[in-house]
């Protein structure tokens, strides 16, 4: 059980290598990443002290807001939720003035946060008394040690993808959160895609029948922004890619958790992963090291392999397959495969189908099933969107995630996400190493919820107690 001086430890070697937001090899533990401690970590275990899952958090009307990071996706993140009412940002942070200045800009007319430009002022942040939400929209390895340090204060968390990076750290994101009745959503935007939503409705409602196996990835050509030093603060998303395994689950994993009810009423129950050898990191660093000395650093590190499928079986016996290749010339895939007794949906790469046999539906049928399953949710935030127009509130996905979460801190109500999901869909990533390392050999999936999938209930749907957020 993480304690207050195993908190205050991680705290302080935060502040370590401070010149990139103290993102340090190994999070400033020595052996956060050896196999032999994801091993371990896995098999530790742990006592709930209070249950997060439906938890509602006392009602904040206007919700008091604080950016931490403000690069390219800290960046978009104001741009939407400026348009979310009942809010007040007071606060950006980031290393580079310009980044943290540009953010004041961008809100100009609307809000006049405070700017915070030194390397640990995002404690400050955490510190004051005005704040009740903290965005964190840093470099992966930094998430944990803020999340923490703002909750121990406080202060809601909204993590970006993926919420934490080892084992421990999902641990620590669960039991602070426990401790403390902090909310700890991780903005995973990809559950609230139309087909996503959709479908998760339509499996809820038994039209697939009894779920048999799910699929989800995120296959992105992305792979030239990882050299862009420009748009990638010290080529932080660079070095992460020195381990080999699933380093980004959490787009295709988290729809497909839900649909299955994953945490309530199923668990994950081990995984077995495989990645394919480095066909693209190798001859891209050489090339580049010749004429830029900044990329002879990488030329004896080892990167991960193209591509990582990840296969999972569920306590219940459902089967789940989960891949990523972000550096192969392959068009943009989530998958999001359905598949039951009675039916089947997949998203891409094709638009979404849906078939009751051998055969996939007509457009008219499918037109006919989103009619009667399309959730409430989905039906109340697009009409808003339609209503203001796309503006720069950007893809709706990432709209609905950023919405939903202040409607349900307004409202108190219960997040769709919680911090057992959070830390579920992020710890693929170092049990995927471990497997990858020792020849696809299985390892168990922590149950983060400690026993309580049995028992919790599905998040909902509806807009029971909510939807009273408007978007300007």
């Amino acid at each position: 059980m993480s304690n207050r001086r195993d908190f205050i430890k991680t705290a302080g070697l935060a502040s370590l290598g401070a010149s990139i937001w103290g993102c340090t090899a190994n999070n400033g533990t020595p052996d956060a990443y050896s196999l032999d401690h994801i091993r371990e970590s896995s098999l530790k275990q742990h006592r709930q002290t209070f249950n997060m899952c439906g938890y509602a958090a006392p009602k904040i009307d206007t919700v008091r807001i604080a950016c931490i990071g403000v690069g390219a996706r800290g960046t978009v993140t104001l741009r939407r939720i400026r348009h979310i009412a009942n809010i007040d940002i007071k606060a950006v942070c980031d290393v580079r003035t310009s980044h943290a200045e540009g953010g004041k800009k961008l809100l100009e007319g609307v809000f006049s946060p405070d700017v915070y430009t030194g390397v640990d002022d995002w404690k400050k942040i955490c510190e004051r008394n005005d704040i009740d939400l903290v965005y964190i929209n840093t470099p992966w390895d930094m998430h944990v040690p803020m999340a923490l340090f703002a909750m121990e204060h406080g202060k809601h968390v909204a993590v970006e993808v993926p919420a934490a990076q080892t084992v421990d750290e999902c641990w620590q994101l669960v039991e602070t959160s426990e401790r403390t009745r902090m909310h700890c959503m991780m903005l995973e935007n990809c559950c609230y895609g139309f087909f996503e939503m959709l479908t998760i409705n339509m499996a809820r409602q038994g039209f697939f029948g009894d779920l048999i196996h799910v699929e989800g990835a995120y296959i992105h050509d992305n792979f030239n922004s990882l050299f862009n030093k420009d748009g990638r603060w010290d080529l932080w998303r660079l070095k992460a890619n020195r381990r080999t395994g699933n380093l980004y689950p959490t787009h295709g994993i988290g729809p497909v958790c839900q649909a299955l009810g994953v945490n309530r009423g199923d668990k994950l129950d081990y995984l077995v992963s495989l990645s394919s050898a480095d066909f693209s990191f190798e001859p891209k660093l050489k090339e580049l090291a010749a004429t830029d000395p900044d990329f002879k650093q990488f030329l004896n590190d080892s990167f991960r392999g193209n591509l990582n499928t990840t296969s999972i079986r569920t306590t219940k016996g459902r089967s789940m397959m989960i891949q990523h290749d972000f550096s192969s010339p392959r068009p943009y895939s989530r998958i999001h495969l359905i598949s039951g007794t009675k039916g089947t949906a997949q998203e891409y790469p094709l638009p979404g189908r849906i078939a009751l046999g051998h055969e996939w539906m007509t457009e008219d049928e499918i037109k006919e099933i989103e009619a009667q399953y399309t959730p409430e949710i989905i039906k109340h935030v697009g009409k808003m969107y339609s209503e203001v127009g796309e503006q720069d509130h950007g893809d709706y996905m990432s709209m609905i995630v950023n919405w939903r979460l202040i409607d349900c801190l307004r409202n108190g109500l219960p997040l769709d996400q919680d911090v057992y999901d959070a830390a579920l869909w992020s710890v693929i990533i170092p049990l995927s190493v471990w497997s990858v390392a020792n020849k696809s050999a299985p390892i168990d999936i922590p149950d983060f919820t400690c026993g309580k999938w049995q028992t919790n209930k599905e998040f909902d749907l509806t807009l029971n107690g909510g939807g009273t957020t408007k978007i300007i």
